[in-house]
């Protein structure tokens, strides 16, 4: 169920939510304390049981119930999106433009212009109807998106667990949730670990509250229900399974959705920026209208029919029609295409956010690396070293910060001088396998009913080291007696058991995490069977292990175990005095293609950084395997000791940051967008969302990523490989050249237009007076210029967004971060193509003119190379970024079909009711011979402008 658009409200629906729970028999739903029920009473009410429900009756419920997602918003219908074809500021400007042409018939002597304001309108009609399906094909790939971004819940089905959509939920599913899930559906506690959850979205508290299986007051206030766990909150600690006893609009999220229904979505700011550009191209054609008219009528004396028809024809001619259409469906293929490679985008702006990207903060594991963990070698306090075949471990599905993900690894280097063995035996090892159960036991990883597991990769690669060695580790929580999650900030996890194979009585308490942190929490070591002291030693012979296998590029962990522990005492306590286990080495191999884009990155001008929990040795080792610089490695510790502006000097010269915890990366962040960045930063984890959400682009981990994290990303990533983000980037400068592309080409067009219409009507009256005074001429006719308008801003306007990326696109720089789509060097390719259209037009209109002495021939050979001119522009506007003709097929067929319908009103009787008529070949001689100047002035103004404003 996709709760984000419900996020913004806060404090809204906190004030809310008692009206709300007040409706709750008039909205249909049960009214049953669930909160206040035995959970075993609210399963036997429910009909199902621990084990979850059998997959029929899952599917007999979904009938009954439903899907579990909130009512369709209404979001914007096709008739909304078909009226606002028409009420736009510069759409508006030309329904005036129809009614000039009506008013001329209330002067004396005139005639209303019926078939000019009735063309005017009709081809309104057919550009609306053409921005409609834009629009609608665009809310269609947006809605594509968002069905995509559905989150997945995992559940206990027959007694397995399985990944099922959230959609799929069911009253009577048992929902299995860790660190960083959303839960899907209003669901009655049974078990809980240490379990706290975010409610800020359905009570406005922002502390996370407890929550347990014990049952509270059946009066107990919505913020206080610690029983129950609800739709569109968030677990950010612990553990928990829970049986779902309202879904879709039954929970108390619905019944909010229902009273708030939507929410209103954010303008981004180059969404702004369009708009603006729409305005103040409106504000400018009426000012420019209205300086002409002002000049005709005092200082020239024209006719005030020809004003007013001047008017007309100039509102038309500077209206760039197609512009919003355009700029909507070019984001929305944007995100199709990175999609298509795997970066789900969540909102359009985002995809030309990308482009401005000049700072990527990614962290390691997934990311750089393949995730692919894989246990290779183990380290005993009998000082041995043994190579392990391992277990690898793919990335599976996240499980949020569970694990030691972030804590693992090392600190300092040494030569190890240990002993090394060979594929031991466990079962003749006793040492060994007490070190691989220990890692198995203390782990959250769960086993899916395809025998696939479902965890954080790093506790996953135990799970299988100690099974390839023939070890059953019992992960089952009801044999747990008590459990301390891992968090980033504590970087260890503890779970109390009855009974472990090593010397002491039970219970036991098995510790896994950052060596450095299970170290200090050990006095006694296991060596040989016989608990020993740990002694000054043996603690710098760990330490020299863990910084070999680091220098190897290990990941690493440490591993103890407390026997006679009290599950009753506070963690402290539980996690001191421990037996030291042993280390245990993982893998992480970079990913392939990880340093080929790395290096993309750094010559298009985008600095690389990386972040991680890992260890500075670690860090360095993976940094240099793929091409980041780590001359300098800077820690989490030591950013928390710099003040801002110190902070501000460092990350300017440093790529690799190690031992990072989410508020490290918050302050990083904020340091490079403080110097001028735009900066993209990944996360996965549920701390990172912060982080994430500052961003100028968060990018989400999509297969190992917290639902947390992915709620406050911009981009999720689909496979969490860094090759995706170079890709995203490239792609997102290609969507950005082709936003310029199109912008230049309809307002160069338009400025050439303008200028034709004001110059040659000035023009006309001092060199032809008789025909134009006679006439109240113009130089081309209002329905001339939107049909010239309809054909070339439409269809060819529309394939220059389709236009590939160029060969350069990661060769130049990131255009700065206050630099908009009118840039100077196209604002001087609009004004300077603007003049070069304006002289050659109307120098064969005046041409044309004198030798036919026909007005209207002048008017059709006029309009006609203007059709031809713009079209030709197409290929013109593109020789900036060096794209081949013939490098977009959709470009050259629109521009066919363009020519062709052209051709169609030229030649048949539709000619008639737009003022013009069909040209033969000497008048065909006329428009190719003005080609040759204004093809000349194009390439001129291209090598003139490579000059002028060289990248």
């Amino acid at each position: 169920m996709d709760i984000r658009p419900l996020v913004s409200f806060g404090r809204t629906v906190h004030e809310q939510a008692t009206a709300h729970r007040e409706s709750e028999d008039a909205s249909g739903r049960e009214d049953v304390p669930w909160h206040a029920l035995e959970r075993e009473a609210a399963l036997e009410r429910l009909e199902s049981s621990r084990e979850g429900l059998d997959t029929d009756e899952s599917v007999r419920r979904l009938d009954e119930h439903g899907p579990n997602e909130l009512a369709d918003e209404e979001g914007v219908s096709p008739f909304s999106l078909l009226v606002s074809q028409f009420t736009g500021p510069l759409i508006l400007l030309l329904f005036f433009a129809a009614g000039l042409s009506l008013a001329v018939g209330l002067l004396p002597g005139r005639d209303p212009g019926y078939t000019d304001a009735a063309l005017i309108l009709l081809i309104l009609l057919g550009n609306g109807l053409f921005g409609f399906v834009q629009d609608y094909r665009a809310e269609q790939a947006l809605a594509a998106l968002r069905e995509m971004a559905t989150p997945d819940a995992t559940v206990r089905r027959g007694g397995s667990i399985r990944a099922v959509p959230a959609t799929e939920v069911v009253p009577g599913d048992v929902v299995v949730l860790e660190a960083g899930d959303a839960v899907p559906a209003d669901a009655r506690i049974i078990t809980a670990a240490d379990c706290r959850a975010d409610e800020s979205t359905l009570t406005g508290e922002s502390v996370p509250v407890d929550k347990a299986a014990d049952p509270v007051e059946a009066d107990a206030a919505l913020a206080d229900r610690g029983s129950v766990l609800h739709a569109g909150t968030t677990v950010v600690r612990g553990r928990a399974e829970a049986v779902v006893v309202a879904t879709a609009m039954d929970t108390e999220l619905g019944a909010i959705a229902d009273q708030l229904g939507q929410a209103r979505q954010r303008e981004t700011p180059f969404e702004i920026e369009v708009d603006r550009l729409g305005r103040r191209i409106g504000v400018g054609i009426v000012a420019l209208i209205l300086l002409i008219a002002a000049v005709q009528l005092f200082l020239t004396a024209t006719d005030p029919v020809v004003v007013l028809l001047v008017a007309v024809t100039l509102a038309v001619a500077a209206v760039p029609e197609g512009l919003p259409a355009v700029v909507t469906l070019t984001l929305a293929l944007g995100s199709r295409t990175l999609m298509e490679r795997n970066a789900l985008v969540r909102n359009l702006a985002v995809v030309e956010s990308l482009g401005a990207v000049d700072y990527i903060v990614t962290d390691k594991t997934g990311t750089l690396t393949e995730n692919r963990m894989t246990v290779t070698r183990a380290w005993l306090p009998d000082d041995r070293t043994v190579e392990l075949d391992g277990g690898s471990a793919s990335a599976g599905t996240a499980s949020g910060d569970g694990g030691a993900s972030t804590a693992a690894d090392s600190v300092s280097t040494a030569d190890s001088a240990s002993a090394t063995t060979a594929d031991p035996e466990p079962n003749s090892d006793p040492a060994l396998a007490a070190l691989l159960s220990c890692g198995a036991r203390c782990n959250d990883t769960k086993e899916l009913d395809d025998g696939a597991h479902r965890g954080d990769p790093t506790e996953v690669a135990l799970v299988n080291a100690a099974a390839d060695a023939g070890l059953d580790g019992s992960r089952d929580p009801d044999e747990r007696l008590r459990e301390v999650p891992f968090t980033s900030e504590r970087k260890r996890m503890s779970v109390v058991v009855d009974a472990f194979d090593a010397p002491g009585d039970g219970p036991v308490a098995l510790v896994k995490g950052a060596p450095e942190e299970i170290v200090a929490r050990c006095d006694r070591v296991l060596v040989d069977g016989e608990i020993e002291s740990l002694t000054d030693e043996r603690r710098e012979r760990v330490e020299a292990t863990v910084a070999a296998f680091a220098d190897d590029a290990l990941r690493v962990l440490g591993f103890a175990y407390a026997p006679g522990a009290d599950p009753d005492d506070d963690d402290e306590t539980l996690e001191s005095g421990l037996v030291f286990l042993g280390l245990q080495g993982m893998t992480d191999p970079a990913r392939e293609g990880v340093a080929e884009a790395v290096a993309d990155c750094l010559d298009a001008g985008v600095r690389v950084t990386m972040a991680t929990g890992d260890t500075p040795r670690t860090a360095r080792a993976i940094a240099r395997e793929v091409g980041i610089d780590a001359d300098s490695v800077v820690t989490g510790t030591e950013v928390a000791a710099m003040d801002d502006e110190e902070l501000g000097r460092v990350v300017e010269e440093t790529n690799v940051f190690a031992r990072v915890a989410p508020e490290h990366k918050v302050r990083i962040l904020r340091a490079l967008q403080d110097a001028g960045y735009t900066v993209a930063m990944t996360g996965d984890g549920v701390n990172d969302a912060p982080a994430l959400g500052n961003a100028d682009v968060g990018i989400a981990m999509g297969d190992r990523g917290t639902q947390v994290a992915q709620g406050a990303s911009d981009v999720v990533l689909r496979d969490d490989n860094f090759v995706t983000i170079r890709d995203a980037i490239a792609e997102g400068r290609g969507i950005f050249d082709n936003i310029r592309k199109f912008v230049n080409y309809l307002l160069s067009a338009n400025a050439g237009e303008v200028f034709v219409v004001f110059l040659g009507t000035l023009l006309g009256a001092a060199l032809f007076p008789a025909v134009f005074a006679a006439e109240s001429a113009l130089v081309i006719t209002p329905v001339a210029l939107l049909w010239l308008n309809l054909v070339t801003d439409g269809f060819p306007a529309l394939a220059l967004g389709a236009d590939p990326k160029s060969d350069d696109v990661m060769r130049r720089p990131p255009r700065p971060r206050d630099e908009g789509v009118l840039d100077r060097r196209t604002v001087a390719s609009i004004l300077g193509i603007g003049v070069a259209l304006t002289a050659t037009g109307l120098g064969v209109f005046f041409y044309a003119l004198s030798r036919s002495g026909d007005l209207v021939v002048a008017q059709t050979v006029l309009f006609t190379f203007l059709v031809t001119a713009e079209l030709v522009r197409t290929q013109s506007v593109r020789l900036r970024y060096r794209l081949s003709p013939l490098s977009n097929p959709w470009l050259l067929g629109a521009v066919g079909l363009s020519l062709g319908l052209h051709l169609v009103l030229l030649y048949t009787p539709v000619a008639d009711l737009f003022g013009v008529v069909p040209l033969g070949l000497t008048e065909w001689g006329w428009v190719a011979g003005a080609f040759v100047p204004f093809l000349a002035a194009n390439l001129c103004l291209v090598w003139l402008n490579d000059r002028l404003f060289a990248q």
